[in-house]
Order: C-alpha cells, then sequence, then structure tokens
C-alpha cells in the first residue's frame, strides 16, 4: 500500500476513516485540504504525519505565485504555521517541515529545494522501515503470541510499517505468530485498521476491546507486547496513543517484555522526559458518539486525550533503524543520536 505519496503537483494519500469497509484515496492540491486531512485523522501514524508535513511544504512552494525567493519563504512559512498546528504530539511532523524549510532558506530555488527535501524524506523513510522491520524481526521468536495496540504499519508510514512491520517481516520469515490487536477507543485505529493490514498480509489476528488487555495477558500466552510511537524523549519515556501506558503497567505485572518500535526521527532532542512532551486533546464527540448514536449523556463531562506518556522504567527496549536500545534507554539514546 502507498497510504501517502506526492504525484503530479499533489498529494495523494488513503482515506483511514473510511477502512477496513471502504479503500478511497483523497487528493490534496493545496495545504487547507491537506491540514484538514491531518485534523480528521484521515492520515495519521507519525512517520506519515511527517511525510505530510514535507509534503504539505512542498505544495505550498509549487504552488507560490510570488516571484521572489522571499515571497516563496513567505508562503512557506505560512504553510509551516497552519500544519503544526494539526496535531501537536507527534513530533515527526515538525521535524520534516524543519528539514524541508531549511532546504528551502539555504537555495536560490527554495521551491525546487523543498521539493527535493520532501521526496528526499519520503526515500529516507522507506529505507529506515525496512532496515527497522528487519531489525525488530530478530526479536520475534517462532510461537510468539503478540499484543499491540493502535496502528503503526503501513499505513502509519511511507508503505511498510514500525511495530506491525516487524510483525509481517518476522510473518514473512516463516515465523508461526498471532496477534490480539486492541481495539483502541475512541477511533478504533486498532480494529480497523491494524487489524485490516494483519488479514492482508495473513497474519492470525485476534481484535479484542481495550478492556480485555489483562485478560488475554494472564489467559491467552501473550509473549510480547509490541506498539509505535509518536515521540520519545531522551531519557526513553515514550507518547503513544491512548491506553499504552495501561498495557505497560499490565505487561509489567505479568512480567511480559514491553517494546516500543520507532524510527529514530521519532526520537526529540528537545524533550528531556516525557513531561517536555504536549499531549493532544481532541473533541468530546468522538466519545460521546458510537456509530453515529449518541452513548454519552449531554449532561455528562468528557475527557478525550489522543496519547499518554509510558516511562522508560517499562519498556525492555526501543526497536530503530539503527538497532535495538537496551536500557538504560537514556544512554542507549544519548548513544544512538550522537
Amino acid at each position: 500500500m502507498k497510504p501517502i505519496c506526492l504525484e503530479d503537483g499533489k498529494v495523494i494519500l488513503i482515506d483511514q476513516t473510511l477502512l477496513p469497509s471502504e479503500l478511497r484515496y483523497i487528493e490534496c492540491r493545496d495545504v487547507e485540504c491537506l491540514a484538514r486531512a491531518i485534523e480528521e485523522l484521515k492520515v495519521r501514524g507519525a512517520p506519515a504525519l511527517g511525510l505530510a508535513g514535507a509534503f504539505g511544504l512542498a505544495l505550498a512552494a509549487m504552488g507560490s505565485k510570488r516571484m521572489s525567493k522571499k515571497g516563496v519563504l513567505m508562503d512557506l512559512e505560512a504553510a509551516y504555521d497552519r500544519l503544526k498546528r494539526t496535531r501537536p504530539t507527534a513530533v515527526n511532523l515538525q521535524w520534516a517541515m524543519d528539514r524541508v524549510l531549511a532546504a528551502a532558506r539555504t537555495s536560490d530555488d527554495p521551491a525546487k529545494a523543498a521539493l527535493d527535501e520532501a521526496l528526499r524524506i519520503y526515500r529516507e523513510d522507506i529505507e529506515m522501515n525496512k532496515a527497522l522491520e528487519k531489525v525488530g524481526a530478530e526479536l520475534i521468536k517462532d510461537g510468539d503470541v503478540i499484543l499491540t495496540h493502535c496502528n503503526a504499519g503501513s499505513l502509519a508510514t511511507s508503505g511498510y510499517g514500525t511495530a506491525q512491520g516487524i510483525i509481517k517481516e518476522a510473518f514473512r520469515q516463516g515465523r508461526r505468530i498471532s496477534v490480539f490487536a486492541g481495539e483502541t477507543r475512541p477511533l478504533l485505529q486498532g480494529a480497523r485498521l491494524t487489524a485490516f493490514e494483519m488479514v492482508r498480509a495473513g497474519v492470525p489476528v485476534t481484535v479484542i476491546t481495550d478492556s480485555m488487555a489483562g485478560f488475554v495477558m494472564r489467559n491467552r500466552g501473550v509473549t510480547k507486547v509490541l506498539v509505535g510511537a509518536d515521540r520519545i524523549a531522551l531519557n526513553g519515556d515514550v507518547a503513544n496513543k491512548i491506553g499504552t501506558y495501561g498495557l505497560a503497567v499490565l505487561a509489567k505485572e505479568h512480567k511480559i517484555p514491553f517494546y516500543v518500535a520507532a524510527p529514530t526521527s521519532t526520537i526529540d532532542p528537545a524533550a528531556s522526559s516525557g513531561s517536555d512532551i504536549p499531549i493532544e486533546y481532541r473533541k468530546r464527540g468522538e466519545i460521546e458518539f458510537f456509530n453515529e448514536k449518541r452513548v454519552v449523556p449531554r449532561e455528562a463531562d468528557v475527557l478525550n486525550p489522543a496519547f499518554d506518556i509510558t516511562p522508560a522504567s517499562y519498556i525492555a527496549g526501543i526497536v530503530t533503524e539503527k538497532g535495538v536500545l537496551l536500557p538504560p534507554l537514556d544512554r542507549s539514546i544519548k548513544g544512538c543520536i550522537g
């Protein structure tokens, strides 16, 4: 699958809100279309958001009507500000846009430089994903039962995947494995997207509600928990989809290793710990309604954080394209990024 790409002057992406019932592509020819697609979760997943940001700036540069370098850069900076506001937690979005903007600022042809850098980021993501899959697959043993959360597969990246990419790679290598996919309320990325990917790949998958995680750890032989990440702090604390922290606590109680998979671009050098990571809060309607039916009284308050922080002390290792970072994670991360 190509969840997101830049072709013929437009960003083409899968509308992930329609999966698994319908596979439909959206074409965005301007930054506002792309920004709305990000806000509405039509495209999501940290690496894919990085690509969306990079492609968005390339669109702005190519579409600029200004004749001077200064004018093109003004359009780029406006696009940067709009896209940065869409989702604050996934660091890849800003990381990729910073690269594109820096390339444009140092070139006599900022539009060409922005496009070239965006396409370079896309190619790098493919290579990082492939390397990460192979590194992570070495952790997967024959007979493993893996519990995962949200979606960190092809749909969350350039088309290969991190956590679910590792699972698919291990399966391709002949490991007999099975997967429990937590549904991931409130928007069901595990049930809709991860199960969709596992079925397409032929990997045995069982969907569970998030509240069943403790039960399957105790009664269904779970051997590993494997999740993605939206931002990683220098001390090893990890921001990921809401519910990840609870899984880590349960995994520690049941003595099950808890692994995180993410490219090194997800490490945020500006975040010393998880307390430095901003948490996105989303609209109450995502919880108030289920299948377009109201399930929460209007008078009730609703809390809807999209992410939580898992402390480094709960994490057995972080799988990156450069290898598996092991505790103490602060030292491993420092050695990895220099």
